[in-house]
């Protein structure tokens, strides 16, 4: 499953032309008015590139540039009416992987965006085997984050391990016993009420309806299952 591009400009008509060129290529896209909400919708969505303006009240393009390489590392294409060649030189060693300058054609960055998501993802493509997935949910092992629909969501570490393991082992019925000696790396005694409890919980936050268990299924009488 695929994230979400991030379009982040202080003009609502920029935004809209955006919006409408990249869902015509089958992208999702969220649209930030400022640098202030792009940075919120980080922490929150699975954002596969940003198209970030430089010149916005508050903090600018360049700032915002800063602040999210220090957490993440998905491409990042400048739009911007700077078009010296020191604009472009300061916003790249700023971290951003393209710049593109104000007025431009929403075809070429289209193009770019294609471009940047392929070398990126062709770059990390070892980073696949971080992941495991089931349906529209996504488990990264090395981020210790887990994605719903490109939603993150928060999980305690407990139950972030229990995700995993039945994960790693889909399709498979992993007794209460197995699940609590992969977890807690204890011998199982008679800590049924433990695993239950988590799971119970895990169940509330990943599943869309918590007593159809669309995900994690019981199997009466040995245990649980994904």
């Amino acid at each position: 499953m695929d994230g979400v591009i991030l379009i982040v400009d202080d003009d609502e008509d920029i935004r809209t032309m955006l919006k409408i060129y990249l869902q015509n290529e089958g992208f999702s896209v969220i649209l930030c008015q400022n640098a202030e909400e792009a940075l919120e919708k980080i922490d929150t969505y699975k954002v596969e590139l940003i198209l970030l303006d430089i010149m916005m009240p508050g903090i600018n393009g360049l700032e915002a540039c800063v602040t999210i390489r220090q957490k993440a590392k998905m491409p990042i294409i400048f739009m911007s009416a700077k078009a010296e060649d020191m604009d472009k030189i300061q916003g790249l060693l700023l971290g951003a992987d393209d710049y593109i300058t104000k007025p431009f054609n929403p075809l070429e960055l289209v193009t770019r965006v294609k471009v940047q998501l392929r070398r990126y993802k062709q770059y990390n493509e070892t980073d696949n085997r971080d992941q495991l997935s089931y349906k529209d949910l996504i488990l990264d092992k090395k981020m210790r984050q887990v994605w719903k629909k490109g939603k993150e969501i928060r999980l305690t570490p407990k139950e972030f391990q229990i995700l995993e393991v039945l994960l790693e082992h889909k399709g498979m019925t992993l007794t209460v016993g197995q699940i609590y000696e992969h977890v807690w790396k204890e011998e199982f005694l008679c800590n049924e009420n433990t695993v239950f409890m988590h799971i119970s919980n895990l169940r509330e936050k990943i599943e869309d309806d918590p007593q159809e268990n669309q995900y994690i299924k019981t199997v009466w009488g040995k245990g649980y299952k994904i």
